[in-house]
């Protein structure tokens, strides 16, 4: 007889949480018959292929989820968070999607966005803590 137990981990192996990944989206994949899943990753490198900047997510059933934005404090304020979120949206479009789905803090950008036009559909109060998450959406052509 196979025995199962609940193992909680704070550092778990990176090939453990792909695993649960994958698996979920071969769920998601037969339950709603759209096999297009695709990562998305737009980087910005220097001349010695450091990240300087970049955004992740995925496209999947005519949206695209960014669930990271992140660059360093030394470009900050120069146009590349707003270059990389235009890439992304070209992006979505070419593998058409209509919209684009994110979240952020109410201590991170949420400003930024709703600058380059996106809108509040959700959010949540005291996550974390003291702070606000924000669920937005923008809707392409």
């Amino acid at each position: 007889m196979v025995t199962n137990r609940f193992v909680v981990e704070s550092e778990p192996n990176a090939q453990d949480v792909q695993f649960l990944e994958d698996r979920l989206h071969e769920y998601n994949d037969a339950k709603t018959g759209m096999m297009d899943g695709k990562w998305l990753a737009i980087f910005i490198r220097d001349d010695t292929g450091a990240i300087r900047a970049g955004l992740s997510g995925w496209t999947w059933g005519g949206c695209c989820y960014l669930r990271y934005l992140w660059l360093h404090k030394d470009l900050r304020g120069q146009g590349y968070g707003t270059k990389l979120m235009r890439s992304a949206e070209q992006e979505a479009s070419v593998r058409d999607c209509h919209q684009i789905l994110l979240d952020t803090h109410s201590f991170q950008a949420p400003e930024f966005y709703l600058k380059l036009g996106d809108e509040v559909f959700g959010l949540l109060e005291d996550y974390p803590r003291h702070h606000k998450n924000y669920y937005l959406r923008k809707h392409l052509g």
